[in-house]
């Protein structure tokens, strides 16, 4: 099988792609804004990130997300193993090694975070490198573990220097996609009166062992829409997991208006699968409906394939030892050109690490092809929303469009994006690095 990536070039161009025949017209959300008047937002507009929280431990509302994190809870209680496909862990597939990364910056911009503390916030920070608030992310605007220190909470300028800290760690363009998510979301607090719970600093940060230059250390930043979780040891780096989404996925109004996510993931997720032969898209469509009746849906939230929440989403928050089987068509059977568009995709998943590390990401996504698959659920029309996977032993992708949470659209939309990033067999928190249990 030819390399897709030459090991001194970048990667070979794509077929041409339209974002629009992938992304919903600018404002079209506008036409699912909810109704401000309802209780719940009533009550939301006077409320701040904790009293919010309490309401929802008292009340259990909404109860079908209540349930769901109860059975969080108790997976967060389990040891970290990694996601597998069988229940075994594959062992040799991570090693320490060079990610092309400078850790200096990195520690500087930390070590400056430290200096601007209070003993008392340092105190909140820092965690041990082998701490279980490593797995304690969440993406609901509802703060169930209000760990580390909150950026709304803290001075401004203590505030800037942690986002100094993530701007030192990831790509130009991968920090310029977590400032995009974070405003995004404060759009949509303005769009619901609920400022005071999503805004672009209502998310917590964790550091996990001592920034250095030479030992292993990382951090956590989880929030609405936008929970990153990094390993760094030396000039390596770990980015994953990470979870990034959008509702609506552009602003149109206002100082950031202009800012969109998460299109060019469903672009070319789309163009990938509108590539295939019949036969080809026959073996990558798991599910023909996004609510399909032949998906397991019993109740028991752990093994369900859907649920209100991550609805299609398999591994996203407290699934850190799910068993997710193959599904879908092995990547080895499909042409140069259509092996590049999935390098392509997983680029911008993967737009959080620094060019370098990126790079050899990459590399070690396509030494894998031959375990690869790509499904997908849903129809594949330009107009269509959809839910697909990719997935190998070394990585998997997800991406789902929504029903509407805060906007009142019933079915899946364009404008409701949902994307994850996991490493396999224990490479998650980079835990296979350190053979710790988190």
């Amino acid at each position: 099988m030819a390399s897709v990536l030459h090991p001194s070039e970048p990667l070979t161009p794509p077929q041409e792609h339209t974002k629009t025949h992938y992304i919903a017209a600018p404002g079209g959300f506008r036409k699912h804004l909810p109704d401000l008047t309802t209780e719940r937002f009533r009550r939301a507009s006077s409320q701040n990130a904790n009293s919010y929280s309490a309401y929802f431990n008292e009340r259990h509302a909404p109860p079908w997300l209540f349930d769901l994190t109860q059975t969080w809870a108790r997976l967060y209680t389990k040891p970290f193993y990694g996601i597998t496909t069988d229940g075994t862990r594959q062992s040799d597939l991570f090693q320490h090694e060079n990610s092309g990364i400078d850790p200096h910056p990195i520690v500087k911009a930390a070590d400056r975070l430290l200096s601007l503390l209070s003993p008392v916030e340092q105190s909140a920070l820092l965690y041990s490198i082998d701490a279980r608030e490593w797995r304690a992310w969440s993406n609901p605007e509802v703060l169930l573990r209000p760990f580390g220190l909150r950026l709304e909470n803290i001075a401004a300028e203590a505030s800037d220097a942690v986002l100094a800290v993530v701007e030192a760690t990831l790509s130009p363009e991968g920090y310029a996609k977590a400032l995009a998510a974070m405003r995004i979301n404060a759009f949509l607090g303005e769009l619901c009166g609920m400022q005071s719970i999503m805004n672009a600093r209502s998310y917590n940060f964790l550091v996990f062992g001592t920034p250095s230059a030479t030992e292993p250390w990382g951090w956590s930043l989880y929030g609405h829409h936008l929970c990153l979780s990094v390993f760094l040891w030396g000039s390596q780096i770990v980015v994953s997991p990470t979870f990034t989404g959008a509702e609506p996925t552009c602003i149109d109004e206002g100082l950031f208006a202009g800012t969109t996510i998460l299109g060019e993931e469903g672009a070319f997720g789309l163009q990938l699968m509108q590539s295939l032969n019949e036969a080809e898209r026959a073996t990558a469509q798991t599910y023909k409906l996004l609510k399909d009746p032949q998906m397991r849906r019993t109740g028991d939230l752990e093994t369900d394939q859907w649920n209100p929440d991550d609805q299609r989403c398999l591994c996203g928050a407290f699934r850190d030892n799910r068993i997710v089987p193959y599904e879908g068509i092995c990547v080895s059977e499909l042409n140069y050109e259509q092996r590049a568009l999935l390098l392509e995709l997983a680029q911008h998943f993967l737009l959080y690490l620094p060019a370098e590390a990126r790079r050899r990401r990459l590399r070690q996504i396509e030494e894998h092809f031959d375990e690869t698959f790509f499904s997908w659920i849903g129809n594949y029309g330009n107009d269509d929303s959809f839910y697909y996977r990719v997935q190998s032993p070394v990585i998997i992708l997800e991406f789902d469009h929504h029903s509407g949470v805060f906007l009142n659209n019933t079915k899946p939309a364009k404008f409701h994006v949902h994307t994850i990033v996991r490493t396999p067999n224990g490479g998650d928190y980079g835990w296979a690095l350190q053979e710790r249990d988190i």
